[in-house]
């Protein structure tokens, strides 16, 4: 699709978003599998823009997989919400920004039922109260921290110490934007630039020098799917959904591919791993994977953070080919060395996939 029907259909689907004092909900799956990316949305948040999030360690997780997975009911997860909203109004806040594509969906959702069924509303209030004595305003402002780094990309692009932009050629990088399923599909008009073009990622790029690769699979499923990979005996269909994927952009060379969800950035990289080790396929070049990041840790590498602060060797698809072709020095030295200056250990090298600093 040309870029100009693209941008018609963006105008159509625009979002407010806060510009300061966020309330900050972590993920409990990102939590676990790139850590350093909330720190890293924090550290921009507040030294590169000068902004107030508070981060509050008395919320909990939304249950949003136990939902999806039929564990938690309704009415439940209904007082859970309810009660991270409490957390805020105790603050005196009132923009919610969670780091969960998953919970900005079940939010999203909530919110929704509850103004189109308000009795459901009053009685959430009413077993939150039972339950932890809690009383909760509804935001006043609900986005995800994807559209608060995409609400502020030209200030983050005027600081920039590097660019999506192959420093020895001068051409754009080209990036693959991985959108959550969670984010807009369910309730397109609550996503930038809606549910087929949405535009949150897409965005981050262009306003900091990169190419925006259009794929055929470019809108399909990572293969999260929570009980395709949560029930072990089904962990094929989460491989085949993002094999499918890498099929579909391999002929488009990209240099990496960019997320906002959770699970997205997990599963793209560590099923480049498993496929390589099965197949003996990569989808890069020479061997090298496809790189994956989070959308914190892109943005971290645009303002020039160290690529180990960020957590880039937590990944299994080798992300130095990127920080070359941007101009990113590093030390590979580091790579699996904690801030407190021990070893972390390293893992055993792959057997197809090429990586760097590993030892057997």
């Amino acid at each position: 699709m040309i870029a100009e029907g693209k941008r018609h259909i963006w105008k159509d689907y625009q979002k407010e978003i806060a510009d300061n004092n966020y309330y900050y909900a972590r993920s409990c799956v990102r939590q676990n599998f790139f850590p350093a990316s909330e720190q890293t949305f924090l550290r921009v948040m507040k030294h590169e823009l000068g902004k107030e999030v508070f981060d509050d360690p008395l919320h909990t997780t939304c249950t949003g997989i136990a939902y999806h997975a039929d564990v938690v009911n309704l009415p439940t997860i209904m007082t859970v919400v309810a009660r991270q909203f409490a957390l805020m109004t105790r603050q005196g806040l009132s923009n919610f920004v969670p780091s969960c594509i998953t919970s900005f969906g079940i939010y999203t959702e909530i919110l929704e039922t509850w103004e189109h069924f308000p009795e459901t509303l009053e009685q959430t209030r009413d077993f939150l109260y039972k339950a932890t004595k809690r009383e909760f305003k509804i935001p006043d402002n609900l986005a995800h921290s994807s559209d608060v780094i995409f609400k502020f990309k030209e200030q983050i692009a005027a600081r920039a110490m590097f660019k999506l932009v192959n420093h020895i050629s001068g051409k754009p990088l080209r990036g693959v934007e991985h959108i959550g399923c969670h984010y807009a599909k369910m309730f397109p008009h609550k996503g930038v630039g809606g549910a087929e073009y949405p535009y949150v990622l897409a965005g981050m790029i262009e306003a900091w020098g990169g190419e925006v690769i259009d794929y055929p699979e470019r809108r399909h499923c990572c293969g999260f799917g929570f009980r395709q990979y949560v029930v072990q005996a089904n962990r094929g269909y989460s491989l085949a959904h993002s094999q499918k994927k890498f099929e579909s952009m391999e002929p488009y060379s990209p240099d990496f591919i960019v997320t906002n969800c959770p699970g997205c950035p997990f599963f793209l990289d560590r099923w480049q791993y498993v496929i390589s080790e099965t197949e003996g396929k990569t989808y890069g070049p020479d061997g090298h994977g496809i790189p994956v990041l989070t959308f914190e840790e892109l943005t971290g590498l645009v303002l020039g953070y160290d690529p180990w602060e960020l957590g880039l060797q937590a990944h299994q698809v080798a992300v130095e080919p990127l920080l070359d072709k941007m101009g990113i020095t590093y030390d590979l030295s580091r790579k699996f060395v904690g801030r407190d200056g021990n070893k972390l250990g390293t893992p055993d090298k792959p057997t197809h996939l090429k990586v760097y600093g590993y030892g057997r």
